[in-house]
């Protein structure tokens, strides 16, 4: 795959830019990183790989992503490349910003892309028809702007060694700005799956919230954290929704992923075929789940999963 000279990359949450750094990495000569925060996070987008960070200060309480887009057009604009990519994290502020964004520069957009391919232009992959198809989409716009799927690309080494100086960018302010009026702490505890060497995946067949307990403590005798299928997040709300994998959640890569109570809908596994070892256990035999799985137990959650437990405490 042929690399474009320069690619711009954002992410709303500092913990996801090291991932949107190594996706620039992956498509282009130069990576170019819009970062807020202190010289520490500078420090890191270059330690990551970025080879121009752009600093956006610290980023004031009372303003909302999407009011930095005025400021990141310019930017994009002043730099006058004949072909310009923008690489943003699938947050929901990531995909509001990418959508205005797309708007003031006149660009095409594609959320929750799997793959870049730049033969010819800038083609994103990403799936439809709710993961049971891809499609591949070429941007023609000057401007192309993505929002990448987490796991999709490796987060590079960090190397201290790689340093650089930091272009101040002043903040415009957008002629109608959204006024924040208050900002409340998430309930939920926060989580990446993407980085996740183990996970344990629950679905509708784990039977009741109580058994979410057994589930946290098998996690914590693996050392796996727990994600779940739409209906667990989505649904029921047993678990936050950070932790749903599968077409419009969390893409996985683990080394084992241990499915319970899944059914294995094309729409769940989209999101952890990659992982390395996948297991499963389902008390309906013709279950798709055990087409994807190496490993599978036939059997009632509710004797498996203690069964399991008292197994792997010894």
């Amino acid at each position: 795959m042929s690399k474009l000279s320069n690619v711009w990359v954002f992410s709303d949450i500092a913990a996801r830019l090291p991932e949107v750094i190594g996706a620039g990495v992956a498509v282009a000569d130069k990576v170019s990183a819009f970062v807020f925060g202190d010289e520490a996070q500078i420090a890191k987008a270059y330690a990551y790989g970025a080879t121009h960070v752009y600093y956006l200060g610290e980023k004031a309480a009372d303003v909302v992503i999407e009011d930095y887009c005025d400021t990141l057009a310019k930017t994009i604009n002043d730099a006058g490349e004949e072909q310009a990519l923008v690489i943003l994290s699938p947050t929901k502020r990531g995909k509001a910003l990418a959508s205005k964004l797309g708007v003031k520069l006149t660009a095409g957009v594609v959320n929750d892309v799997t793959e870049l391919n730049l033969e010819g232009g800038v083609v994103a992959k990403h799936m439809t028809y709710g993961g049971l198809a891809f499609a591949e989409e070429k941007i023609n716009s000057k401007v192309a702007i993505v929002t990448i799927s987490g796991g999709v690309y490796e987060v590079p080494a960090e190397d201290a060694s790689r340093q650089g100086e930091a272009v101040n960018v002043e903040f415009i302010a957008p002629q109608a700005a959204i006024k924040c009026i208050e900002r409340r702490a998430n309930a939920g505890e926060s989580v990446d799956l993407g980085k996740a060497k183990r996970v344990i995946g629950i679905g509708s067949g784990i039977g009741s919230k109580e058994n979410l307990a057994i589930a946290e403590e098998l996690g914590g005798i693996i050392g796996a954290e727990l994600g779940c299928s739409r209906p667990i997040a989505e649904t029921e709300k047993w678990m936050e929704r950070e932790r749903y994998i599968g077409v419009s959640g969390v893409m996985l890569k683990p080394d084992v992923y241990l499915a319970l109570g899944i059914s294995g809908q094309i729409q769940h596994m989209v999101g952890a075929t990659s992982s390395q070892t996948i297991l499963a256990v389902n008390k309906d035999k013709n279950a798709p789940i055990f087409k994807y799985a190496d490993y599978g137990i036939v059997g009632d959650i509710n004797k498996v999963l203690p069964a399991l437990v008292n197994a792997l405490k010894g």
